[in-house]
């Protein structure tokens, strides 16, 4: 399989706003890609798309969306043909988590991290990977994480919609194949972006560290370029997704309980 190339396609980025979104449109526009940017703050959106504009002399579409409400991807999908564009490129990046007990919990929430994660994800998967393979041509790169292997306590519905996206990008990469069509689950490990504390784990990255999404993003565009299906940034978190296949599932939940047993006692104490 030739390797991608991203100079003068149409990408559509979810979660574009911030983090390692706004490093994928980066990157990506570094590549010469036009790029249809979406996500709910249409201010930050719309500051990161003249910057790429001045900076790489692309095209920028701002086309600000909530995932987690039921018509948005349709109504997206509206907005982006309206336009007369091709969709070459999708990355899916959007994506809600939460840090907490389950007596806890915000069963609102946990749905919309559904609706972010999986929902949304599919069906903008289902609505543009049938074109590319019409065409013989495109790429989606879904992002994953490291807790796609394992579950995880406290994390519980945002490991589970991880381990769909893998598996589910997965499968997609198999009925592409020989298409000239790639898909790619990108699984980082911890990131050093907001994710953690609009999760509910204030100070996470400050306790645990992380990778940054230059690196996170690099890896996985590099990934993607050469067809490759799963794409899992540093040795050490490679290393990690083997630890599933080797121990107990009892013992998994159980190590990852502990891991967070401190964010949940702060917001028990705050209470």
């Amino acid at each position: 399989m030739k390797t991608f190339d991203f100079k003068d396609r149409w990408a559509l980025v979810t979660g574009a706003s911030s983090g390692i979104g706004a490093e994928f449109a980066r990157q990506l526009a570094a590549n010469g890609t036009h790029l249809i940017l979406t996500a709910r703050r249409e201010s930050a959106l719309a500051e990161l798309a003249e910057k790429l504009r001045a900076e790489f002399g692309i095209d920028v579409v701002v086309i600000p969306a909530d995932l987690s409400q039921f018509d948005s991807v349709p109504k997206l999908l509206d907005d982006i043909r309206g336009r007369g564009l091709t969709i070459d490129i999708v990355i899916n990046n959007a994506g809600l988590g939460s840090v907490t007990a389950a007596d806890q919990a915000d069963p609102t929430r946990m749905l919309q991290i559904v609706d972010v994660n999986v929902r949304a994800l599919t069906e903008l998967s289902y609505a543009c990977l049938p074109d590319m393979m019409n065409r013989g041509t495109g790429l989606i790169l879904n992002v994953a994480s490291i807790v796609s292997f394992q579950p995880v306590t406290y994390m519980a519905v945002y490991a589970a919609s991880k381990a769909y996206v893998l598996h589910l990008s997965e499968a997609l990469a198999e009925e592409a194949a020989g298409s000239g069509v790639r898909v790619t689950a990108l699984c980082p490990g911890t990131t050093k972006t907001e994710f953690f504390d609009s999760a509910g784990a204030d100070g996470w990255i400050d306790r645990w560290g992380g990778l940054t999404p230059e690196f996170v993003v690099r890896t996985g565009l590099n990934a993607a370029r050469r067809g490759c299906r799963v794409s899992v940034p540093a040795v050490r978190y490679q290393v990690m997704t083997f630890l599933p296949r080797l121990l107990p599932r009892r013992l998994l939940t159980t190590i990852s309980k502990r891991l967070f047993r401190s964010t949940i006692s702060e917001k028990q104490a705050q209470k």
